[in-house]
């Protein structure tokens, strides 16, 4: 086998405590895609036509958010955005949507070049948005 042999992500998979509420986040307020859907799991499929995400609904009562420095499992998802203009642009859109929760505003990330922010999106889960002009 060749390291080539694995391409990269098909799709990342997301569990969130409000389904409807996630795919309403990232279809009205990123502008994304329901490509489908599967009611009797409960999932939606959405997409920007670059990456797909699977979310599913959290099921049973009393689970609590993933705490990143105690549970194994995902830290972020980081999404890249084209440039600094559209880093902001999108901060604007989502740092006042509801039941989002904003880590940091856009800041360099470490020393720099790269910019980016920190949100919870409605169902729990942290999402970094990030520009490297490198």
């Amino acid at each position: 086998m060749k390291r080539e042999d694995v391409l990269g992500i098909d799709h990342l998979g997301l569990t969130v405590s409000d389904l409807d509420a996630t795919r309403t986040f990232f279809v009205d307020a990123l502008g994304w895609e329901v490509f489908g859907s599967n009611p009797d799991y409960p999932a939606v499929y959405v997409t920007n036509g670059a990456a797909k995400l699977t979310l599913w609904q959290q099921k049973g009562t009393g689970l609590q958010g993933f705490d990143r420095h105690k549970n194994v499992g995902l830290h972020h998802v980081a999404l890249k955005v084209p440039d600094e203009e559209a880093l902001t642009a999108v901060f604007d859109a989502v740092k006042d949507w509801p039941a989002v929760v904003v880590e940091f505003a856009p800041e360099p990330s470490g020393s720099g070049p790269k910019l980016h922010f920190m949100i919870l999106e409605p169902g729990g889960n942290r999402i970094e948005f990030s520009y490297d002009p490198r």
